[in-house]
Formats: structure tokens, sequence, C-alpha cells
């Protein structure tokens, strides 16, 4: 009964209602009982008989007045138009029906199949991450699919990892093979600000119905409002929530984390924020911990969340403040390049530059001196690579960078995997060992 308790108290006694008086761009302020309104607060701008009306977000509050956001645009929208209460705080009241199914940043079915079966738990869009004390420990290794990260960078199950690469460099191509390949429950794939004509190419091509069968798809176009992208983020990590308290193991891919701090830090700009580095407002730097400290390993008893996150760094520079702070805020970071995407290569992994912080307790100690002897070829052969192309290297000057120059092709054969392909932590492992005439064990 608790579910339909807190489901009557959400409900609205009375109707509360103020007035638009100023409309600023994408700001439209409202005067009236300001006191009943939070921030999160859903409003219902009436704009007219027979036109449907405009629904906005509180985001903040100045002179008396509440400042809000709209989901869609302001057409229609006049001064003395009544901005009703809808709801003090965003749910979602998700459900095991949903697998299989495209929604929007609202919950709202977009794949023309019909309506979706409500749960009986409202869940809060903005919930907290669970209490560090009470959080189980990450799992065993996860299978990914992808030779160069399941052998390089090892992801285990309730980590999370970021992908951080330029535009045009193979992130979403990447996300679609891990997609495919990976061993979980349930997938729950937030597509943030993606090209419109890209989402059902996604869905067809590379998730296909054996894939969306055991995914949620949450879409928020680059044309929909700044609100809708912020929000399909949260609806994301809603979802992949209520499957991990269901005891399930869930694979939850975001793509991409950095439009949705471009969706906050118009927000923040917008309300009067002060733009701080690159123009990002300090709430951007606030609210990224708070959405992806929800990934990860749920309480003792109840599921996971694997949580992949795309950052798209701007013009290639990986320092740049959104890759940074999503960088120290996550367990590894799988770093693309677009000097290897060049050569051919793809996927376009640096694995030198690549980090895994749980990988040191989850690979088989066999491994160990594999692992450590192909790095260290690689990064010989990087370091000379220079002197190499250029004919400057005499062979047989140094062992070991003879031996670099020998085994590079056959390292990059193995770091290059095409997109139907699918190779298991296993096999990963053998193959390295064979191709460098390492024993196991």
């Amino acid at each position: 009964m608790d579910p339909l308790f807190a489901e009557i108290e959400s409900l609205m006694p009375i109707e509360i209602y103020g007035r638009v008086v100023a409309v600023q761009g994408l700001l439209v302020e409202v005067a009236g009982p300001v006191h009943e309104m939070s921030v999160g607060a859903l409003l219902r701008i009436e704009v007219g008989e027979g036109i449907d009306p405009v629904h906005a977000e509180v985001v903040g509050f100045r002179d008396a007045r509440a400042l809000c956001m709209p989901f869609a645009g302001l057409e229609g929208v006049r001064m003395g138009c009544r901005a009703v209460l809808a709801q003090r705080e965003s749910v979602v009241h998700p459900s095991t029906g949903w697998l299989g199914r495209v929604i929007n940043a609202m919950g709202e079915p977009i794949d023309g199949k019909g309506p979706l079966p409500s749960g009986s738990e409202p869940r809060r869009l903005r919930a907290s991450p669970p209490a560090a004390g009470e959080r189980a420990r990450v799992g065993p290794p996860l299978d990914l699919g992808v030779r160069a990260l399941n052998t390089f960078v090892t992801c285990c199950q309730g980590q999370r990892m970021g992908i951080f690469a330029g535009s045009g460099v193979g992130k979403s191509v990447l996300m679609s093979m891990i997609a495919l390949n990976m061993s979980a429950d349930v997938a729950v794939i937030g597509l943030i600000g993606e090209r419109g004509r890209e989402v059902q190419e996604f869905i067809e091509d590379d998730l296909g119905e054996e894939g969306l069968a055991r995914s949620v798809v949450v879409v928020a176009t680059s044309d929909e409002s700044v609100l809708m992208r912020r929000q399909a983020a949260y609806m994301t990590m809603s979802v992949a929530e209520y499957f991990r308290d269901e005891g399930r193991n869930v694979l939850c891919m975001m793509d991409s984390v950095t439009r949705f701090a471009m969706a906050q830090r118009e927000i923040g700009l917008s309300i009067g924020e002060p733009p701080t580095s690159k123009g990002y407002t300090p709430t951007v730097f606030t609210e990224l911990p708070r959405l992806l400290e929800r990934a990860g390993p749920g309480k003792v008893g109840t599921g996971s969340i694997t949580g992949l996150f795309t950052v798209l760094v701007e013009g290639d520079n990986h320092n740049e403040p959104v890759a940074d702070a999503v960088r120290g805020i996550l367990d590894g970071h799988i770093v693309m390049e677009r000097q290897i995407a060049e050569r051919g290569r793809y996927p376009a992994i640096n694995v030198l530059k690549s980090v895994s912080r749980t990988m040191p307790r989850c690979v088989p100690d066999d491994m160990i001196p594999v692992l450590r002897k192909a790095r260290q070829l690689m990064s010989t052969f990087t370091d000379m690579e220079e002197l190499i192309r250029l004919g400057a290297y005499r062979k047989g000057t140094e062992p070991t960078v003879d031996e670099a120059i020998q085994r590079h092709e056959p390292l990059e054969m193995y770091l290059t995997q095409r997109k139907g392909e699918a190779t298991s932590l296993e096999d990963g492992y053998d193959q390295l060992a064979n191709l460098l005439e390492m024993t196991r064990g």
C-alpha cells in the first residue's frame, strides 16, 4: 500500500496557479503563490482553449517570481496566462513492460507501439545515489566483446567508465559493439542530443530486434529543448535504477554526458548564474557527480548498474573542463584518438592512455606478465615511432626496439575489430599470449 499512499500524497488537493508576467528568450517568469512552488516543480501554462498547454519546470526564483523553462516551444504564451502547479516533483513509473520500447524524456512512448504499462511505484527523476556505506563492491570482470577493452581496459560489473573522443572518431560505433556483445540482463540506453536521423539507425542496425528486446531506449534529439535534453539523462538513470532494484545487472549507456552538461550550462546562464571555465556554470560541476554517482553497485542484495558514458571532447582537447571533471568522477576512462582513426584502425582506442581503476584486482595472475610486455612494446614503439618512420633507427641497436618493431603490426591487427565481430575475455587473453609467444600459467 505504500506506493499507493505516496501517489495519493503527490496529488494536488487544490488548484494552485500563478500568472505569466514576463518572457525572455526561453525563460518564463511567473508571479503568484511562488511560496507553493519549489525548484523542480512542474507547471502547466494554459495558452487558450483547444490548444495544448505548455509544460514547464521551475528552475529558480528572482524578486518573488518563479523562473521557469519550457519542455517545448513557447508559441501561444502571452502575458497573464495561467501557470498551474501540476506536480511538486518529477516522478516516473517504470515497469518491466518498458523493455523493448523507445521513450522520450517525459517517459512517453515514441515508437508507435501503443501506451506504456505503468509501474506501481513512483520513482524520483532526481533520486540520490545509494549511501556509500550501504553499497556492495564491484563484481567480477565483464565481457564487453571488444578485444582492446577486455584485455587492456578490463571492466567489472558495476563499474563506471567514460569513453572520451572528439566528434567523428567512433564513440557511437564502439557503444553499439558493447551493447550487442556485453552480457547484461537489461540495457538502458540514453541518446542525449543525438542527431534525429541516427536514432532509427542505432535501434535497427546496431541494437537489432534481439538487442532491443532487452533494452529501454531514452531519446532526446538535438532539436529538443535544453530541459528535455537534461531530463533525458535523469530519465535514463531512473529507469536503470528501477531494474537494478529488481535485482538485475543493468548496462546503462549514455551518449553523451557532454550534451547533458551543455544543457545544464544553458539553464544556468538563463537564470543568471555566473559563467566560469569555458562558460560552464557552477551547477554543471555540481550536477555531474550527482548524476554519475547514481550508477554503480546497488545496496547489498540488489543488482548493479554498469555505466558507460561518452564524453565529447571539444577540439580533441582531453583536458577541457567537462572531460576533466568526468574523468575524476568515474572509475576509468577509454581514450579514442583521431590520429588512430585516420590510420584506419577501428576502434580507435589508445590503450596506453586508457585506464580501468578496477583492473589490477580482476586480471588473472598468469596474464599480468603478458599485459605488461604488450604495453612495454607498444610504449617503446610510440616513443621511437618518428625515428623509425624517418629511417633514423638502425636495426640491431636496441633489442627491445627491434622486438617492438617486429610486434607492431600483429598488435595493431589484434586491436582492430570489425563491428559485427565479438571476442570473449578468455579468447582475447589467449590470442594476445600467442601473439607474444608467451605461455599462460
